[in-house]
């Protein structure tokens, strides 16, 4: 069962759904506004209302249900959080159809007006979590039966590691990790424990912690789970930090007894082993969905809006100094890949003949209208381009080259954190510190883009927004 095949059935099934519970609240509402007879179905068939409601209503709830995060890992899903969602993304889309279509009905009664959203609720929810629940229970079948497996690299090699993989495979319900290898934390190979050796005996050793990134692409790992013993914990935040880069891979450690008693472990079913789960997403699902929804649209309305300015500056960027008119540079953006990042040129051509080097203030090599593009931001309008294309969000962090980065990796690895999330038009470290021109204020700038990280929301998005608004109409770029 692939998990294509089934987000197809999830949506076929929503939309139907959500056409059956449109059908069924025309015809509560024709009975209670109108003088509706059963068996006349000309009255429902040749209202235009009725079809354009079949047709829109479901492509906005599926829309909603994409927001949400419906159709991600949909080879994961739980019933029960999966009720959750549906009374949730119910509730919201009752009231979105209630404003939109209902609330300037002309009605004699006022029961029933009231009565539509409350008999649209209780349908739509009843119909779609019903579909939803019996093909939830039948991927939870499928992987109990080990029809469905995830790829699953365990990390450690000793006497845990050992004693781990025996627990998830002996399990009352299997979990459907397929572990395709181990990864050995001691990079001695001369050091072989027992224990190691009867692991070796039932899956191959894929190599050491270094090789973590390249055996997850090349075995498409979806899980990842580390089970290194006590004198090993150290290596953990390593190993975190490697697996940073490693895209959506589920992460998972094997607790101690003080973890649990602390209350860190968090189990999905009371048959499978306790494990604790290391949440990698930022944000709700949600919220990563209206992220994009914002970028497109304030991208689209900025380059409409912003066009004649995008002309003029075009134009004088062009009869200020020879050269393009336009400077792309490679960047590293998310998850370390690199893209190519527009700019209005604001140097002299051949500004780096002698290689990379950061600007500075007084900077010869900055033409004399670069530098008032700097100041007002002018020179990054083409970057609005880069947030339609998906490699840039508006908010993020600054992208760098990656000479620098290896520079900056050399004294604050955490920097790879960052390539969690898309690299941004602005930031906080752009607002809160400005433009680096040394890798040592990258450094010190750094703090402040961890701390973006850290608290990531939509909320924090509006506010550095806003504050990038002020810089640029006070002219405080540099």
């Amino acid at each position: 069962m692939k998990a294509k095949q089934v987000t197809l059935r999830y949506l076929f099934f929503d939309a139907l759904s959500a056409m059956i519970a449109w059908a069924l609240l025309f015809v509560f509402r024709k009975i209670g506004f109108e003088n509706f007879v059963f068996g006349d179905l000309t009255q429902i068939f040749s209202d235009a209302n009725f079809w354009w409601g079949i047709v829109l209503i479901p492509a906005g709830w599926i829309v909603l249900y994409t927001i949400q995060g419906t159709y991600k890992n949909v080879l994961r899903k739980s019933r029960l959080k999966e009720a959750q969602d549906t009374i949730i993304a119910t509730l919201i889309g009752v009231v979105a159809i209630f404003f939109a279509l209902m609330l300037d009905d002309e009605v004699g009664n006022y029961r029933n007006y009231y009565l539509s959203p409350l008999f649209l609720f209780f349908t739509h929810l009843v119909l779609t979590y019903t579909f939803r629940v019996v093909q939830t229970s039948q991927i939870v079948r499928s992987v109990h039966q080990r029809r469905i497996g995830f790829p699953t690299l365990l990390i450690g090699s000793h006497k845990k590691a050992y004693q781990t993989y025996l627990d998830l495979e002996n399990q009352e319900k299997y979990s459907g990790n397929n572990f395709v290898g181990f990864v050995s934390v001691d990079c001695d190979p001369g050091t072989a424990s027992a224990a190691e050796t009867r692991l070796s005996a039932i899956m191959p050793c894929l190599g050491t912690t270094e090789d973590i990134k390249v055996l997850i692409e090349q075995h498409h790992v979806e899980e990842v789970i580390i089970a290194v013993e006590d004198n090993e914990q150290a290596q953990i935040q390593q190993i975190l930090r490697t697996l940073d880069g490693c895209g959506e891979v589920i992460i998972k450690i094997t607790p101690d007894a003080r973890d649990i008693i602390l209350g860190m472990v968090r189990v999905d079913s009371i048959f499978h082993s306790p494990l604790i789960t290391i949440n990698t997403r930022l944000m709700p699902e949600w919220q990563y969905s209206v992220k994009r929804i914002a970028d497109v649209v304030l991208s689209l309305l900025a380059l409409i809006i912003l066009s004649p300015v995008f002309l003029i500056t075009a134009l004088l960027v062009k009869l200020s100094s020879p050269g393009p008119v336009f400077y792309a540079q490679e960047r590293i953006g998310y998850m370390g890949k690199p893209f190519k990042m527009h700019k209005f040129r604001s140097m002299y051509v051949d500004a780096e003949s002698c290689g990379p080097a950061l600007s500075r203030d007084d900077d010869p090599r900055i033409t004399p209208f670069g530098r008032f593009m700097r100041k007002v931001r002018l020179d990054e309008i083409p970057q609005f381009y880069n947030v339609l294309k998906g490699t840039m969000s508006i908010v993020g962090y600054r992208p760098e080259r990656q000479f620098y980065i290896d520079q900056i990796v050399k004294r604050c690895p955490e920097y790879l954190l960052l390539q969690r999330i898309k690299p941004g038009i602005t930031s906080w470290g752009q607002v809160k510190y400005g433009y680096a021109s040394s890798v040592d204020e990258m450094c010190d700038r750094l703090k402040y883009d961890l701390l973006y990280l850290e608290n990531m929301s939509l909320a924090t998005d509006i506010k550095i927004l806003i504050y990038t608004v002020g810089i640029i109409f006070q002219g405080r770029g540099k």
